[in-house]
């Protein structure tokens, strides 16, 4: 069989690992990007019918195509750089905040076999990639020389203190009942019962914090339109503010995996494969995480750090004492 010189020329640059890895990447962005289009109609139209609203009806069946009016739009709209701006750093913030949004994916397993890289240290390296989603927040809020950007970074930056120390405190009970860092094993560790029964406490203090890290209604502080204008994004339009609001829908969705994946069980579920049921489960958690944006006011910044340090703390260390204990019985 003789091979085209075409196919032969493509087939060693794939050879590449470089340009390999390069596609990859390209062909994940692209693929969330979509999804994440569909998503924001379906936030849209599901808080409408909350709020007695239509939400999108006029571009297509049920308004379908108005995500792809808005991809245009965002898309074509005139990138503004401000006269006394860092351009540099303004540039390279949408850039970064799109870039870490989608390093955590590295270790999430879709199913049983179904994860890039299985590190033994998985949930470490969840960690402290998630806690960098804050450098450019602080990046897009201090470049563009503006108050109510400058205003929303440092908010984002309290918060991340208050709530990366809880969250971290609530994974510590999951580790503990498993007895490894990887995600794989965390999942498995659930064959029998999902960990929200016996750590019911760690799961309510976990899902108040990745709530925040995601920064959305009520914890949506670094915006806060009414306050802020548009927080950490007044100045950003066009795609750089596609990419910054790209990179936040991917952090909720990121939020609602581990969610998922810590405390509902993973992929495990009757009938359906375990994608499948991966899949459902964090989509349930968008639909709460939607729900709560369209019912629940937004709280003070003094209220959110309050509930992180006098609260969700110490309910994380009496969860690790009460797993301690449980696991000694």
């Amino acid at each position: 069989m003789v091979v085209p010189a075409e196919v032969g020329a493509i087939a060693n640059l794939l050879a590449n690992p470089w340009i390999r890895g390069a596609a990859g990447a390209v062909g994940f962005a692209s693929v969330i990007s979509g999804s994440l289009l569909i998503l924001i109609w379906l936030e849209r139209k599901f808080i409408a019918r909350l709020q007695h609203r239509y939400g999108p009806n006029r571009v297509g069946k049920y308004g379908i195509l108005q995500l792809v009016v808005d991809g245009i739009k965002l898309f074509t709209k005139e990138d503004i750089v401000p006269r006394d701006a860092d351009k540099l750093i303004f540039t390279l913030a949408p850039i970064v905040g799109f870039a870490v949004a989608l390093l955590p994916f590295l270790v999430i397993p879709i199913g049983e076999n179904l994860i890039v890289s299985d590190l033994n240290i998985g949930i470490l390296y969840l960690l402290a990639v998630s806690s960098l989603a804050v450098v450019p927040t602080l990046m897009a809020g201090w470049s563009p020389n503006n108050k109510y950007n400058l205003l929303g970074g440092m908010r984002a930056a309290a918060m991340m203190i208050s709530y990366e120390v809880p969250m971290g405190l609530a994974i510590i009970g999951v580790v503990m009942l498993t007895g490894s860092l990887s995600m794989v094993d965390i999942v498995r560790a659930q064959e029998g019962m999902w960990f929200i029964i016996p750590q019911f406490i760690g799961f309510v203090v976990f899902v108040v914090a990745a709530f925040v890290e995601a920064a959305r209604l009520p914890f949506d502080l670094p915006e806060a339109e009414s306050e802020l204008v548009q927080g950490w994004t007044t100045e950003y339009s066009g795609m750089k503010f596609a990419m910054l609001l790209f990179a936040e829908y991917i952090h909720s969705i990121l939020a609602s995996l581990l969610i998922a994946i810590l405390f509902l069980g993973g992929w495990y579920g009757p009938v359906l494969p375990g994608p499948v049921w991966l899949l459902l489960k964090t989509f349930l958690v968008l639909l709460v995480l939607m729900w709560m944006r369209a019912t629940v006011p937004r709280v003070r910044i003094d209220q959110l750090l309050n509930i992180g340090w006098k609260i969700l703390i110490p309910l994380a260390l009496l969860n690790i004492a009460i797993t301690g204990i449980y696991k000694l019985v």
